[in-house]
């Protein structure tokens, strides 16, 4: 059985940091891509960031500079470190994989940056 479990949210002022974490179960890790989406109220979940088995990495722009994803194998979890956050950060984050053409998220972690 997969599993995402996301930890590492929270309020934080603008300008703050946080690393988000998803650590996976059910899974071989290594072999897959990982991804971080983000849905603020009232809009549609937006691709974050993501990291292919070979570390290869893609941003959204409104991210870029400030976010890193990073994995670590061997504790099959992948972060997202969060620098410089924005109050249009704010949103829940989900962690995401998609295996053998199905689509496996977390349960979401709430990240509120105050202005």
């Amino acid at each position: 059985q997969v599993q995402l479990v996301e930890s590492g949210g929270g309020l934080v002022q603008a300008g703050g940091s946080l690393r988000l974490s998803c650590a996976t179960s059910g899974i071989i890790f290594s072999l897959y891509t990982m991804g971080w989406y983000r849905q603020a109220l009232g809009k549609q979940r937006e691709l974050v960031a993501r990291i292919d088995s070979g570390r290869s990495t893609t941003y959204a722009d409104s991210v870029k500079g400030r976010f890193t994803i990073s994995r670590d194998n061997a504790k099959n979890t992948v972060y997202l470190q969060m620098n410089s956050l924005k109050p249009e950060d704010t949103a829940v984050y989900y962690c995401y994989t998609p295996i053998r053409g199905k689509d496996y998220w977390g349960q979401g972690t709430q990240v509120t940056v105050s202005s």
